[in-house]
């Protein structure tokens, strides 16, 4: 395979690979639970390494250089937020998973429609350390807007009240608490209304006693739904586009592979997913519901690259960007269009060895 071993005119060869701990459900993250990461790199004498998320990732911060072998599937917010520092990250993939996004509301409240929104205090979470860092100030901006924008309202209708956030948005049990901290000041009445995403977010609002207002997974267009994780990208560094694009392919490979084996495991899957998005059982099967199993294959299709650019434009409209992301040049298409006729071709053989 091209990009190991030494030599003049090839690369070093590596020692490992790093994947990104986002809590999030992820093709890639299944496919490395089920030990096929492992596996696969393996063969080429490669370990993987799993790390949790820690600010933009910036290489000039990085002296072992991790980042530039790193594979992320996570949200959108960091990953723009990068970019538009310069980053050289390029994304190679997108993922659309619903995953239950509402505002959620007390139970004695009448919201019966996105109309009765209007002039409710909304919680809106702080800044954290970096305003390209805000994953939860950004994501219930959006949420916010999306709703409202269902009955007609903008933001000038309703009252943005700060919940504080802490300075680093940690992916654990307890940074996930306090990622949606505003639940708690909705069950206590300093709040009238939440955005909240996830398995984690679904369990502390059932935990509250919070009832769902504005269910945003009910609404057919996925324009209600652009956000975080709405569409997800698969991000690589250009290092490893120009040295180990044989890597990328394996790792989106095995993606494939596990988004495949995810749609016809739905018992064996829904474990996984709870462990990879920090969560129970019942905060898996209140958010991730209408057969999410099924959707879990990353593409490159124009109406995901759409709603990329639909999220890069809100991001940088309202501050969370350092300057504009131009979408079409952060995306690179070889590296999935070559798995994808590999596997067509696969298929082809098979059919026509029957």
């Amino acid at each position: 395979m091209p990009g190991h071993g030494g030599g003049i005119g090839r690369p070093p060869r590596l020692e490992n690979i790093w994947m990104m701990r986002c809590p999030v459900p992820a093709a890639s993250g299944v496919a490395y639970r089920l030990g096929w990461m492992d596996e696969a790199f393996g063969r080429n004498g490669i370990g993987v390494k799993r790390v949790i998320e820690d600010g933009l990732n910036l290489v000039e911060h990085d002296p072992e250089e991790r980042d530039r072998h790193l594979f992320r599937e996570g949200g959108n917010i960091q990953a723009l937020a990068g970019r538009a520092l310069g980053i050289p990250t390029r994304v190679i993939g997108l993922a659309w998973i619903d995953e239950r996004q509402a505002i959620m509301v007390r139970p004695d409240m009448q919201v019966l429609d996105p109309r009765d929104l209007k002039g409710l205090r909304f919680g809106l979470p702080g800044y954290a350390r970096s305003r390209g860092e805000s994953i939860a100030r950004g994501m219930s901006l959006h949420g916010i807007q999306s709703a409202l924008a269902l009955g007609g309202l903008t933001l000038e209708d309703i009252d943005l009240v700060e919940v504080p956030a802490p300075p680093r948005e940690q992916p654990s049990r307890e940074g996930m608490r306090r990622l949606w901290l505003g639940l708690e000041w909705l069950a206590a009445g300093r709040v009238d209304a939440v955005y909240v995403k996830g398995s984690a977010a679904a369990e502390a609002a059932s935990r509250l006693g919070l009832a769902v207002a504005i269910d945003l997974d009910a609404y057919p267009s996925r324009l209600a739904r652009i956000n975080n994780g709405t569409p997800r990208p698969i991000t690589v560094h250009q290092h490893m586009l120009d040295e180990h694009r044989d890597l990328v392919e394996c790792f989106l490979e095995q993606s494939l592979r596990a988004a495949d084996w995810a749609a016809l495991n739905p018992v064996e899957l829904k474990p996984i997913i709870a462990h990879e998005t920090l969560s129970g059982i019942e905060g898996v099967d209140a958010a991730y519901r209408n057969n999410f199993r099924r959707s879990l294959h990353p593409d490159l299709s124009e109406d995901r690259i759409e709603m990329l650019r639909v999220q890069a434009g809100f991001l940088w409209v309202h501050g969370f960007l350092e300057a504009p992301v131009d979408i079409d040049r952060w995306i690179c298409r070889e590296p999935l269009d070559a798995v994808m006729k590999r596997r067509a071709d696969a298929v082809n053989s098979q059919q026509h060895s029957c």
